[in-house]
Order: C-alpha cells, then structure tokens, then sequence
C-alpha cells in the first residue's frame, strides 16, 4: 500500500499492490498497523458497512457530531462511485474546500476520511458496492449532513441533478453556512 497525498491533508487517498498470476488476484485491503503509522496515531475500527446504488443514487454530505464522529476508511467492491470529502472544521486552514476522487473496482483506490469531514458519494456506473469501515457506531442523535448541491461548495458531481436519486432525508440537508460543524482546535481522538 502506498499514500498519494491529497489537498486535505489529513485525508489520505491509498493505493493497494494488486498481485495478478494466472489464478487471479490478491491484494491486502487493509492493514491497521499500516494505516495507523500513516495516521500517527491508534484507530479503532468497529464496524463494516457495505451499500448497494444503482447509477444515479447520491449519499451525502454526512457526518456524525463528537463524541459520536466517525472516521472512515471507504473502497469500490464493485463499479464506480464518485468519492467527495469536505472539510467542516470551522478554523482550518482547508475549512470549506472539497474532494472528489473516481473509486472503482479496477483501480483499487480507497479514501481515509477522518472526524471532522462529511463526506458523500455518487454511483456512476450502471450500480455499486461501496464498502466503508467506521470507527464509531452510527448515533441517530449525533447525525449531520450538508447538500450536496450547496452551490458554495461549487461541487461537480458529473451526474446532473435532475438524474439524481436520493432518500428524502438526503434531500432535505442544510446548506453549509446553516450546518452544525466541527472546532478545528479540538482532539477529536482524545
């Protein structure tokens, strides 16, 4: 595995060393002793999620409150998504600005988003898998979210709106001004 910085620089995009011979493939597809030495610090995951979309299915911007917030360290088990992480630390010096990175089976990509971060997706293939590891459990109470078409964030999301298929709550999201968010000078790992 290897890190390919990003813009925010506490999200890391990683690599994974695909091994092909003529059975196939292998690929370690997480090791925690090497995500936390990227990270420099211990993390806990607790759960894994796995979602199925059909072309079109946007999810986001979510993120869930401290002391409930989540990292997450997301991958593409099958088609394509595109990935979008922003960062809502009021105070940092990345504060308002986004990502978007293609995640595909193919090219083996996945995102480590930390706390702090909401963080969506869009199927762009005829449908997904999308496979997320947490290390916080889902807390309905200390759930957030932001639109995904809040024209500050400017995001191209190369599905037009009009194509788009979301669950009600997903259409009902603050924008980013109005949004609860996060204090960059606070340890959210403490």
């Amino acid at each position: 595995m290897t890190i390919i910085p990003t813009i925010l620089k506490e999200v890391l995009l990683i690599k994974t060393v695909v091994h092909l011979d003529m059975r196939g493939t292998f690929s370690e597809h997480f090791s925690k002793k090497f995500i936390q030495k990227a990270l420099g610090h211990k993390i806990h995951f607790c759960q894994d999620n796995l979602s199925y979309s059909k072309k079109g299915v946007i999810r986001g911007l979510h993120y869930q409150l401290h002391p409930h917030s989540q990292s997450k360290l997301v991958s593409v088990i099958k088609g394509s998504v595109l990935d979008v992480v922003v960062d809502i630390r009021k105070g940092s010096p990345t504060f308002g600005q986004h990502i978007t990175q293609e995640l595909t089976d193919e090219n083996k990509l996945q995102l480590f988003i930390p706390r702090g971060f909401a963080h969506g997706y869009i199927t762009l293939s005829e449908d997904s898998i999308f496979h997320y590891k947490v290390d916080q459990y889902y807390h309905s109470e200390s759930e957030e979210s932001i639109a995904p078409d809040d024209p500050s964030l400017k995001i191209d999301w190369r599905i037009p709106k009009s194509k788009w298929i979301q669950s009600k709550k997903d259409q009902n999201h603050p924008l980013f001004q109005e949004a609860i968010i996060f204090d960059y000078k606070k340890n959210f790992y403490a």
